[in-house]
């Protein structure tokens, strides 16, 4: 879609859009609803991505927030942002599948990237990836981020991270250095 990603609004999730903001996690990760978009996981992963618990415990962590954005007046990208000292972490990014490929997941990588200086004055984000996800990584190399090839194993057996489909799955850490 070749919607510019203008009239974007950025603010701190809150209780109240738990559930919006699980629905737009599905909706771009799982099931035939991600195949409108290019980020689903759906032919590597079935089951849920998050669940309600999961979201609300990025809000209401002192170390976290989950950025939510909103178009129009309505919930369209997210990102879990989590203060680790040095480093922030990026996680839970999610853009609304028929927002995907318009410019809105690098106007929200931006703004986050901004966020984590400005807030915590960290010099790096760091963020996990499966690493079979060529795709993606190519897409956050274009925008600075870095393989380190250094894994973590997958969490196999714990369903509130999705139903494998494969059994070579693991997440590859990948950093920038923020100027």
């Amino acid at each position: 879609m070749d919607t510019p990603a203008t009239g974007l609004t950025f603010r701190d999730a809150t209780d109240a859009d738990v559930d919006a903001l699980v629905a737009l996690v599905e909706s771009a990760y799982r099931g035939d609803s991600s195949r409108a978009g290019w980020t689903t996981e759906a032919d590597l992963l079935d089951g849920q991505r998050t669940d309600p618990e999961g979201v609300l415990e990025v809000i209401k962590s002192p170390d976290s927030r989950l950025l939510t954005v909103e178009l129009d007046g309505r919930i369209v990208a997210c990102c879990q942002l989590e203060h680790r000292g040095d480093h922030a972490y990026f996680g839970m990014f999610a853009v609304s599948p028929a927002l995907q490929g318009g410019g809105v997941g690098k106007a929200v990588l931006a703004e986050a990237e901004r966020r984590c200086r400005q807030a915590w004055g960290v010099g790096e984000m760091h963020m996990t990836v499966i690493s079979v996800r060529e795709d993606l990584i190519a897409w956050y190399e274009r925008r600075g981020y870095r393989r380190t090839g250094r894994t973590s194993p997958f969490p196999y057996g714990d369903e509130r991270f999705g139903i494998p489909l494969r059994a070579d799955l693991e997440f590859e850490l990948l950093v920038k250095k923020l100027g």
